[in-house]
């Protein structure tokens, strides 16, 4: 939902998301289609209540968000990146024909530091609450 935080803000975001979680059912989402990221391909989502919350998270860090994160993002799930523009038409093509629209839930809120390589999982926050907010 973010791209990144100062490394300031990392102890308060471990303490911070799950308590918001908490305030939460989990979230309905959906998939709807292929995502041309220009040199790169995504699965795209839908999720209304997904952006609801990501902005009552953007409104918590109000003043350290970078710029990159002051936009209302497009959901989506990165399937390749940083490829040449062809290869990323050409998977593009393959997968649309395949890729179904389909109803899911998100069951938790994860973070995550990327340093250099591989992301390194940090904390998962489940969203707890019985009824919808």
């Amino acid at each position: 939902m973010f791209h990144s935080f100062a490394p300031s803000l990392l102890e308060e975001l471990k303490d911070y998301l799950p308590k918001i979680a908490a305030e939460y059912s989990p979230i309905p989402g959906r998939v709807s289609g292929v995502m041309d990221l220009g040199k790169g391909t995504a699965i795209a989502l839908e999720s209304p209540e997904l952006l609801g919350l990501r902005a009552e998270i953007a409104d918590h860090f109000h003043g350290s968000l970078t710029e990159q994160d002051l936009y209302e993002p497009r959901p989506h799930i990165t399937i390749q990146n940083k490829v040449t523009k062809e290869e990323a038409r050409a998977l593009q093509a393959a997968l649309k024909p395949e890729l179904e629209q389909r109803d899911f839930t998100f069951p938790a809120l994860e973070l995550h530091l990327y340093e250099g390589g591989p992301w390194t999982f940090v904390k998962r926050a489940a969203f707890r609450r019985s009824t919808r907010r």
